[in-house]
């Protein structure tokens, strides 16, 4: 809010957790297992369906060299090879079913879980309070609602299960590999052991680097979102090639994560294949000999190469997999950093909305006590034992020079900060006593950069109020003055206005915003400077409007212009936090010499 809000640190040093108190904070947070096991919770029956599943097609697998080996001995017999084939194909065409079935139901629950989780975390996101939302980089947070998600469901639909099973696998793998030949499973062993201690040793730092990858795949974002924000102050500036500079930066730190990454998994890789190559050229080599000397059949050494290459895909598999996992447990503990910010108790209303209407029919009272307010990282007090009365009904206008706490006091009224000191009351009631979603169904405010959505005129005004008829729409249209330039388009209420209202201008964006706001039936309406971006004939014509509704409702407007506010019932001087007067236009023009410096440097006439 302009004059009024504390100074932020840039934009790439707004981190989740600042602070010392935060890090430590930080440092007890649960580990990834832990956040990975509350994640899996609710769906571990069907989690353990698809694990089963695939369990089951596995063990088919692990049945195969044995139905293999039958047919084998079969072909050297009178008895007939059509009954030993049917069965490796009965077997072979079971496990491949079992396996589809099961990786089908993990993909559905993993599903599920992202769905539930970016469901979760877009909750929490808009239900952050303005002081902690200021301080966040919100291309980061995006990143972490989107492609950390993704990787949330690798974790769980591929890299858990597919580690369990494989592990399961191979151990049985071996176990028959034991039963056929004692000798040529312990030199299986000794070779495959190469592939566990370089894993082990090379995971961590996958790990390791995956965060740092996600982490700066989610500074791309933010820089991409300030300047996408901000396109028509990149245009003007210039400043495209310094902002394509900042991408570029983040983009490299971001590929430079991921190649350390891609190269310990590499690493991982090329080491578990030489094993596994080394183990068949063992295993051929002395299986040759011992068939050489009558110690162990054709029809075993094949089947004991079977399970080799059977037992050699899971293990690549599974090393693929724990490197998966830990990019997964990455990102689980990025979304849980979400999860551990605190957010507004905001209740739902009950019933849910009020009807629709553009007149409110209760105007509310407000007072300020004793208000005394500081930003925690400015020096100095913003309000200074500010008090203050705000009868029910009719138009009061807050004016002062800038920093004079207009704004925070509006954001004090929509509780985006709580008082340091003293109290704020709306019908005698403290607001602090105020369930959120009450007190805001309450309260409309109209920011002076007045935000308009991408969509349509009648989308925007219908935000908050949905179920606002025709009639109330053209109304509220009528009394902010857009009713003109609805009726000079072909589409009307339905013509889209833009990303982020572009393809309206500053004023028209700014009525919009008032429309919006009286759809809500507000008993006091904020209004931030609300002819900023106006005209004169709009200007005059907004006035009205603001006159209008004054008459059945509370109206605090914030006003740099003296001459928006001439007219207005009360008029109210902040200066440095504190009430210096209140009067008429005349009166404080008689009588206050701060409000007479200010409507004569705007050239009033006085």
């Amino acid at each position: 809010m302009p004059g009024d809000h504390p100074s932020l640190p840039p934009l790439a040093d707004r981190h989740l957790a600042p602070g010392p108190e935060a890090a430590r904070t930080a440092d007890r947070a649960p580990g990834g297992w832990y956040l990975l096991a509350g994640h899996l919770r609710p769906v571990t029956a069907r989690v353990l369906a698809g694990g089963t599943l695939t369990l089951l097609g596995g063990l088919a697998g692990l049945v195969q060299p044995m139905a293999a080996r039958t047919l084998i001995d079969s072909l050297g017999t009178r008895h007939s090879t059509a009954t030993p084939a049917l069965g490796l194909a009965a077997v072979m065409l079971t496990g491949i079913l079992l396996n589809a079935l099961g990786d089908y139901q993990l993909q559905l629950t993993a599903e599920s879980m992202v769905r539930r989780a970016r469901t979760v975390l877009a909750a929490r996101l808009l239900r952050l309070p303005m002081a902690d939302f200021g301080r966040l980089r919100q291309g980061d947070l995006i990143s972490r609602v989107t492609s950390d998600t993704n990787l949330l469901r690798a974790a769980i639909a591929q890299a858990l299960v597919t580690s369990a099973t494989s592990v399961l696998m191979v151990l049985g793998g071996l176990a028959a590999m034991f039963w056929l030949d004692p000798l040529l499973g312990a030199a299986t062993i000794g070779m495959l052991l190469l592939v566990g201690l370089p894993a082990a040793w090379a995971l961590p730092r996958v790990a390791q680097a995956a965060r740092q990858a996600q982490a700066a795949v989610g500074q791309l974002g933010s820089v991409l979102d300030r300047a996408l924000g901000a396109f028509p102050t990149i245009k003007a500036n210039g400043l495209e090639e310094q902002t394509t500079q900042e991408a570029a930066t983040a983009s490299d730190a971001a590929w430079r994560s991921g190649v350390r990454a891609s190269f310990w998994e590499t690493l991982c890789g090329a080491v578990s294949a030489l094993a596994l190559q080394i183990a068949f050229l063992t295993v051929l080599a002395v299986g040759a000999g011992q068939v050489a000397a009558h110690q162990v059949s054709v029809s075993d050494l094949v089947t004991f190469l079977l399970y080799l290459v059977f037992v050699s895909p899971l293990l690549t598999q599974l090393v693929s997999a724990v490197s998966m996992l830990q990019r997964g447990l990455a990102a689980i503990q990025r979304i849980a950093e979400i999860e551990r910010l605190p957010v507004e108790p905001l209740e739902p209303l009950d019933p849910p909305a009020r009807p629709a209407s553009p007149l409110p029919s209760a105007p509310a009272a407000l007072a300020f006590h004793d208000v005394c307010f500081s930003y925690p990282d400015r020096a100095g007090r913003v309000l200074d034992k500010l008090t203050l009365t705000i009868p029910p009904r009719g138009l009061t206008a807050l004016v002062g020079p800038s920093g004079a706490g207009k704004s925070t006091a509006f954001a004090l009224i929509e509780r985006f900060w709580e008082p340091t000191d003293g109290s704020i009351t709306l019908d005698g009631r403290d607001l602090r006593d105020w369930p959120l979603a009450e007190l805001r169904a309450n309260v409309g405010f109209v920011e002076q950069d007045a935000r308009v959505l991408a969509g349509t005129f009648r989308e925007n005004l219908m935000l908050a109020a949905p179920t606002a008829s025709e009639h109330d729409l053209h109304r509220v249209a009528a009394l902010t003055r857009l009713d003109r330039l609805l009726a000079d388009l072909p589409q009307g209420l339905d013509t889209p206005v833009g990303e982020r209202g572009a393809a309206l201008s500053g004023g028209q964006r700014q009525r919009v915003a008032i429309a919006r706001a009286l759809l809500r039936r507000p008993r006091l309406l904020l209004l931030d400077e609300p002819t900023a971006h106006l005209d004169a004939a709009n200007e005059e014509a907004l006035r009205d409007t603001i006159a209008e509704i004054s008459r059945t409702t509370t109206v605090l407007v914030i006003a740099h212009r003296i001459a928006t506010v001439a007219s207005a019932d009360r008029i109210l001087v902040l200066e440095a936090g504190r009430l210096r007067a209140v009067g008429s236009h005349s009166e404080l023009l008689a009588e206050d010499e701060l409000y007479t410096t200010l409507a004569r440097g705007q050239l009033l006439a006085i």
